[in-house]
């Protein structure tokens, strides 16, 4: 039996996050199977899993960035106060607080769904507890059995009771109607098992995920619409497969999850599907005495799933709270220190969206219509499922602009923001989004190559053909997507796409944030950066003079296509400037210009 961490620690929590990833990429579809609350569109199991994936991302990067060194230092006190000593915590390797504020970042700006954001609170809570400094205040939640060293508090039995606790009380406080029998109780269950179990942390975890079992098989008598649909919770099952991997962390053996599992698919398979969910305009929205399933009765639930991520004060979070609990329901908003996770169902989609801008600033805006096209809801309302497309395209994009580009050229994208790249499975999801046959994937970004593949290879096992074409910018993605014809044979339109973008030039000009080295020497920060092909040719001063100079650079090997793509930063006047240039000095070449909105650089260019 390999060896299991005997205390919380950092390689605790990396553990942890591996082995709940894979319990909910085994368990994913039948958790979708069975997810009728708060509506029925089939996606619980995959917005856990992308939640997940995100935060085990997170934890990988901060270990990544330790293990560039070795012999870590780390540093205790304050250095305002001249208290400050070093000692090394070790060969690369990060401390609790590192790993869990990471994690539960990480699960915050990845949250997908009702049941993600939750989740993504729930680990919050806990690292709330696990990263706080010093002792952990065990009188608070009437434990004195404890430990009073500060590090032992934070790594042993004690420490995980507090902060299944703390993840409980966080999320019921993050939603704004708790609704019993659904994650909110299987959370409290199994906090309340932690709470009255003594020992290490093996035998918290365990006592935790068997209070947790309890409450998921009693939750179809809690909640009317999942008793007709013959299941649990849905989001409660996905929670369930957490706390098993969380056990296993510390004892090396998985809690009897397949018992529950087997529970689980014997309650499906002894119904029709969901049948017993009657839908408003094919979604499960109202069970069949006509009770809305958010609890207000004779109401048809919203059209919309709305989400996005916000940075804004506390303040202004409680008057938006109080703004979207009027305009819809499911309304779930997690985060802190000036980062939010904003969820809600709502008619209005764009009233929720302004409503956020007034609290802060908004970005990563998802809008989910749950309509009759809808690919969970068809086959699960007794209609035949939607058919698939022979061909469709799903690209990776910097910004909401050419999100809308490519959008109306017929692709399924996938938004980026700067420092945030998607994860496999958020690619997984776009192509199974997609709904076609044949699947033509553009990452649009060098770093975004394994992850592309990766997200291919998943793909191709679910039946989907998928072809990966490395583009490495917008701009080659763009020329791409110009060529690409469904109606020819898929071969030959890989081909033609990859000819197209192998054949663009790409550039981008951006604003240094640090003093570096570069192929153009050292910059400083707040230099105009002007990078041909992925590494930096011109260090200026002025944003148009150095955009000008790189354009002049990629033309001199010829051209007869330039597209310019604006960020919100870049200056009004630059395009017309740059159009202006070529009409002048350069023959036969036509330019384009879109918006892209914010983009992370303030000006990319493609010339093909």
């Amino acid at each position: 039996m390999p060896q299991v961490p005997q205390t919380l620690d950092a390689l605790a929590v990396r553990t942890w996050c591996g082995l709940a990833l894979e319990a909910l990429g085994r368990a994913r579809e039948e958790i979708d199977a069975i997810n009728v609350y708060p509506v029925a569109d089939g996606d619980t199991g995959t917005n856990l899993y992308l939640t997940v994936e995100s935060a085990a991302a997170a934890v990988e990067a901060v270990f990544a960035g330790y293990e560039t060194v070795t012999g870590v230092v780390g540093r205790t006190g304050s250095a305002a106060s001249g208290a400050v000593s070093t000692e090394v915590t070790g060969a690369g390797l990060p401390t609790l607080a590192d790993a869990v504020r990471a994690m539960a970042h990480g699960a915050l700006i990845g949250a997908r769904g009702n049941s993600g954001t939750i989740l993504a609170q729930l680990l919050r809570g806990m690292a709330q507890v696990l990263a706080a400094d010093g002792e952990v205040d065990g009188a608070a939640s009437g434990e004195t059995d404890g430990a009073t060293d500060g590090e032992s508090a934070h790594t042993d039995g004690q420490a995980l009771r507090l902060a299944l606790r703390q993840a409980a009380d966080s999320a019921r406080e993050a939603v704004a109607h708790p609704v019993e029998g659904t994650v909110l109780t299987v959370a409290t269950a199994a906090a309340e098992a932690a709470t009255g179990t003594e020992g290490d942390c093996g035998a918290v975890a365990c006592a935790a995920y068997e209070g947790a079992r309890a409450a998921l098989m009693a939750t179809p008598g809690q909640l009317a619409v999942l008793e007709r649909a013959g299941v649990v919770d849905a989001g409660g099952r996905g929670l369930l497969a957490v706390l098993a991997a969380l056990a296993e962390t510390f004892t090396g053996e998985s809690p009897g999850a397949g018992r529950v599992a087997g529970e689980v698919h014997t309650r499906v398979n002894g119904m029709d599907g969901v049948s017993g969910v009657d839908r408003v305009d094919g979604v499960g929205r109202v069970d069949v005495n006509g009770v809305c399933v958010d609890g207000r009765p004779g109401e048809e639930g919203p059209a919309f799933e709305v989400t996005y991520l916000l940075e804004a004060e506390d303040a202004d979070v409680a008057r938006l709270r109080a703004r979207l609990d009027r305009l819809g329901n499911s309304l779930v908003v997690v985060g802190g220190d000036g980062l939010w996770n904003v969820h809600v169902h709502a008619d209005d989609a764009g009233a929720a969206v302004e409503a956020g801008v007034e609290a802060g600033r908004p970005y990563r805006i998802r809008i989910t219509h749950f309509g009759l096209g809808d690919a969970h809801t068809a086959g699960a309302a007794g209609r035949p499922p939607r058919e698939r497309a022979q061909r469709a395209v799903v690209a990776v994009v910097p910004g909401e602009g050419l999100a809308g580009l490519y959008a109306e050229a017929g692709a399924t994208t996938v938004l980026a923001r700067p420092g945030e790249p998607p994860a496999s499975g958020e690619l997984v999801e776009a192509v199974r989004r997609a709904h076609a046959r044949e699947v033509v994937l553009l990452p649009n970004d060098a770093d975004l190559r394994h992850t592309a593949a990766a997200a291919a290879e998943q793909a191709r096992t679910e039946g989907v053909r998928v072809a990966l074409i490395p583009t490495r910018s917008a701009v080659q993605g763009i020329a791409a997507l110009a060529v690409h014809e469904p109606e020819r044979r898929f071969d030959e339109d890989v081909v033609a796409m990859t000819s197209a973008a192998g054949a663009t030039r790409y550039a981008e000009v951006a604003v240094a944030e640090r003093q570096s080295w570069t192929m153009a020497g050292i910059c400083q920060a707040g230099d105009v950066l002007g990078l041909i092909d992925g590494d930096v040719a011109v260090i200026g001063s002025d944003i148009t003079a150095t955009a000008e100079t790189v354009l002049d650079r990629m033309l001199a090997a010829g051209g007869e296509m330039v597209t310019l793509v604006l960020g919100d930063d870049a200056p009004g006047s630059i395009a017309a400037h740059l159009e202006a240039r070529v009409r002048e000095s350069y023959l036969a070449v036509d330019t384009v210009a879109y918006r892209g909105g914010r983009q992370g650089a303030l000006l990319l260019i493609g010339v093909e």
